[in-house]
């Protein structure tokens, strides 16, 4: 079934230059980084740490390339060491980000797992966001359809959803609107730009480079 109705990105809001692409684009779909006391580069996922900003575009490619090509010094104007896993650790901590924001908007009330659940909200149109996991059976995850004019979420692992649900694993879950919502999808779309996502042929879904486990 599709997965259309993405919410539209926000056009308000500050933006910033990102050092890798030039482009100018809103803050909340960069990265942006500081350098640490020991001259070291260091990602601020959420954007409060003190020091002057650096900004990369919220995409694998270009944090791949700021970091070959040594972007990070001009953008600091000054030398800096960078990890040689900087990207990794940036989709780490953009995965845990995610997985925290929705485990607030479970605690609140506004976030739901399991298929009968997931199910009953779409059905009653309480559901804003339809989270699957991306190691979840393809053909598990097709009975169940975005909301009309709502966003699909298919890029956490089922061992993700299950830490943001208090259990072992989720392979469905969903947000309904208002209170986090909002922000778990702008989190969840700079993670997905950042993890490495093939969209399988055979389904039109999206997985990620370690998913076919087949669970449902």
């Amino acid at each position: 079934m599709g997965r259309g109705g993405a919410s539209k990105e926000r056009s308000d809001g500050p933006e910033r230059k990102c050092i890798a692409t030039g482009e100018v684009q809103p803050k909340f779909g960069l990265i942006r980084f500081v350098v640490g006391p020991d001259a070291q580069i260091v990602p601020d996922i959420a954007g409060k740490l003190p020091g002057r900003g650096i900004y990369v575009a919220a995409d694998r490619t270009a944090l791949d390339k700021a970091v070959a090509k040594k972007l990070f010094a001009r953008g600091a104007k000054q030398p800096v060491q960078v990890p040689d896993d900087l990207t990794n650790e940036v989709e780490r901590q953009l995965a845990r980000r995610v997985v925290d924001l929705i485990a607030l908007s479970r605690k609140s009330g506004r976030a739901v797992a399991g298929y009968e659940k997931v199910k009953s909200w779409l059905q009653m149109e309480e559901a804003q966001v339809l989270i699957q996991a991306v190691d979840g059976s393809g053909r598990g995850k097709t009975k169940l359809s975005t909301p009309h004019f709502g966003t699909y979420i298919g890029w956490l692992t089922s061992d993700e959803l299950g830490l943001a649900f208090g259990r072992q694993t989720v392979i469905h879950g969903a947000l309904a609107s208002g209170g986090l919502t909002q922000r778990v999808v702008e989190e969840a779309n700079r993670l997905r730009g950042v993890r490495e996502i093939v969209v399988s042929q055979a389904t039109g879904r999206e997985n990620t480079e370690a998913s076919a486990s087949g669970k449902d």
